[in-house]
Order: structure tokens, then sequence, then C-alpha cells
């Protein structure tokens, strides 16, 4: 698959890596352009492109500070199949109104990229668990990752992924249920199973 990622650092770094030694096509980009990523580009076959590129990707992730987002290209990212592996920290977001007063970061970002099938995951687990976390389906230890979307075809799509790289996909319902994945919930940063997943989410109290 090509699979476009927005965003080098900490989990977008992780999934170029994971995602390229699985054989996908990977265009990873980030703010400071293609020369920054040629480190990352040397190390893991991906391609070093610009967020336009990357944008046009059969699949896309969104791995960048919530501020950036109504800057990034909504026209390109229009009807793709769209990751948000993002959080909302006011602390470096800044306050965003919408959200303080009950918007899930998630519906909050497909607000600002209409069209485009938005799916929220890997947004609670830790990049170094992700990078080295994944087990074989029906493994000791497997953890599950929660994954919040409003199309039916695109949760499954992505849920594929995830159960490719080594970790059970658990249905977290639709963007607007994506609160209970949020930071400060019981799943957030924690490695738990399928079964301990759908406790904590089903636990969660706003």
């Amino acid at each position: 698959m090509k699979i476009g990622i927005i965003g080098s650092g900490h989990v977008g770094g992780t999934l170029t890596r994971r995602w390229r030694e699985l054989g996908h096509d990977v265009t990873v980009a980030n703010s400071r352009g293609p020369g920054s990523l040629a480190g990352l580009a040397a190390e893991t076959g991906a391609n070093a492109g610009t967020v336009a590129e990357a944008a046009r990707a059969e699949l896309v992730v969104l791995a960048v500070p919530l501020r950036v987002v109504p800057g990034l290209p909504a026209a390109d990212l229009a009807d793709r199949v769209v990751i948000d592996a993002g959080n909302y920290y006011p602390d470096r977001d800044g306050r965003i109104a919408e959200i303080e007063a009950g918007t899930t970061s998630s519906r909050w970002t497909a607000e600002h990229l209409p069209g485009a099938q938005l799916v929220k995951v890997f947004n609670t687990i830790q990049a170094e668990h992700l990078r080295s976390g994944g087990r074989p389906p029906g493994g000791r230890g497997r953890v599950a990752l929660p994954v919040a979307a409003d199309d039916a075809t695109a949760k499954r799509l992505v849920m594929g992924l995830v159960d490719e790289l080594g970790f059970d996909p658990v249905d977290a319902g639709g963007l607007d249920d994506s609160w209970r994945q949020e930071p400060g919930t019981a799943v957030y940063g924690t490695d738990r199973d399928a079964a301990g997943v759908l406790a904590g989410l089903a636990a969660a109290s706003r």
C-alpha cells in the first residue's frame, strides 16, 4: 500500500520504520522539508517528500501537533483514509474553544479536512512500544489499540493495518466516541489486551 506519513517525530518515524519493514511504499514528510529526512529515508528506504506529496498517498497518517491541522492541504486529503494519531495538549497546541467545549479532537480534525475518512488510532501507545511491542495474532501479551471512525470501510482497512503491525484492533465506535481514548483516560498510555481496552473504554468518564 502507498502510505503517506505527515510528521517524522516519535510516532511518525516509528510508523515509517515499521511499515517499510512490512513492505509498504511509504512517503514521509515534515514541516522542514525533504532534505531534513535524508537520514530516515536512507535508513528505511522510505521516500522523503513534501507534505503535499505525502497527502496524495492511498492512506495518510497525521502525526503532527493538533495546532497545525488547519494548515494541512485539505483538498489533497479529501476522499483519503486519514489516520489521526495525535492528541490535544493545550500547553502545546493552545486552547481550542471547540475542544474545550466538548468536541473530540478527532471530530475537530475531521471538520478541518472535509471529505477525508478519518480514523483515530495510535494516539494511546508510546512510540517505543509501537516500535517493539507487536506480537503475532493470538500471541501471549498482545497489546490492543482502540480504533474509532465513522466510516466502516475505512475502519476495517485501518484495523487490518493495526493487526499487521502486531496489535489487536478494538472497535472504539465513532469519532464522537473517541474521547474515551484521549489523554487522561484508562486506555491512554497503557498496554492493555483487547478485554482490557474494552473495559477501559466502557469505564471512561468525561
